[in-house]
């Protein structure tokens, strides 16, 4: 059976950006880097709310940055194979093959996706996760907790809805960031 899983770089507090809308604090490093592309790699499908959409639309559109390193190439093309929908109600066009987008997040049409796929789905944005939390929909969360605090910004998971999870898999990497992976209940 298919998972939606949805994947998050997370400061210590538990944030994506901080007050200012800013996600600079995440250190780069080839092992978090690769780690990120094996997971893209694995789904077949991508779920995203507009402003992380168009993040990583880079991507697929600059061919500079696939050409920076073999680690760039490698994720630039993780990124390009999975088909991609995007949740929006003010794109009118998207600047990506294999892309559509849906103007509303329908709960009956996700669980038709996840039937019918034949590989993992992936979520981001943490708005758009938190109406598949409140759906029931989300399998598996990863949290890629960063080590630096930032004191308030924009929630990684939704704050008003108890959600109890088991722990699967825990890794650090040398940098200092955790992967922590979890199953709903």
């Amino acid at each position: 059976m298919t998972r939606l899983i949805y994947a998050t770089n997370t400061t210590l507090d538990g944030y994506i950006e901080d007050a200012s809308g800013a996600f600079d604090f995440f250190p780069v490093d080839d092992e978090v880097f690769a780690a990120h592309t094996d997971l893209m790699r694995s789904v077949g499908t991508l779920l995203y709310g507009r402003r992380l959409y168009e993040a990583m639309a880079v991507w697929e559109t600059d061919t500079d940055l696939a050409a920076h390193s073999p680690l760039f190439a490698d994720f630039a093309a993780a990124w390009r194979a999975p088909r991609k929908i995007v949740y929006s109600r003010t794109m009118a066009a998207v600047a990506t093959a294999r892309t559509r987008i849906e103007s509303t997040f329908t709960a009956a049409a996700v669980r038709d996706l996840k039937a019918a796929a034949t590989r993992d789905l992936l979520i981001g944005g943490a708005e758009l996760a938190g109406q598949a939390f409140r759906a029931g929909l989300v399998d598996e969360v990863q949290l890629y907790v960063v080590p630096v605090s930032v004191g308030a910004g924009k929630p990684a998971m939704p704050t008003d809805l108890r959600i109890e999870f088991e722990l699967l898999d825990e890794h650090r990497f040398g940098n200092g960031v955790m992967r922590l992976r979890y199953r709903r209940h």
